[in-house]
């Protein structure tokens, strides 16, 4: 039962999210400083969100083959690969490390 509880909570925080965007008025949302906000936020989360992923195991920081892998994508989109390239840069440069022991 407490998981039905816990989608319960979520869906109603979801549509709560949702109307209040809904609300706010649009006059707003045509500030600059919120034009400049919603165009870098995305940008900021995922950054981070692949940060903690990348650097970390449940609550310690670790440096293994996660970060090999980011790097090979990282050279690879200064190289301006396409998109598939990356991520199979990424996953070779990855899996070899890994096979190496590192």
């Amino acid at each position: 039962m407490n998981v039905w509880i816990a989608i319960g909570v979520t869906v109603l925080g979801c549509y709560a999210v949702k109307l209040a965007g809904l609300l706010v008025p649009a006059g707003a949302l045509e500030r600059p400083a919120v034009r400049r906000l919603s165009a870098l936020l995305p940008v900021a989360l995922l950054a981070a969100l692949t940060a903690q992923q990348t650097f970390s195991t449940g609550s310690a920081l670790v440096l293994d083959a996660r970060a090999a892998g980011l790097a090979a994508a990282g050279v690879a989109l200064l190289l301006r690969a396409p998109f598939l390239v990356v991520v199979a840069a990424a996953v070779v440069v990855t899996a070899g490390v890994r096979a190496l022991g590192g």
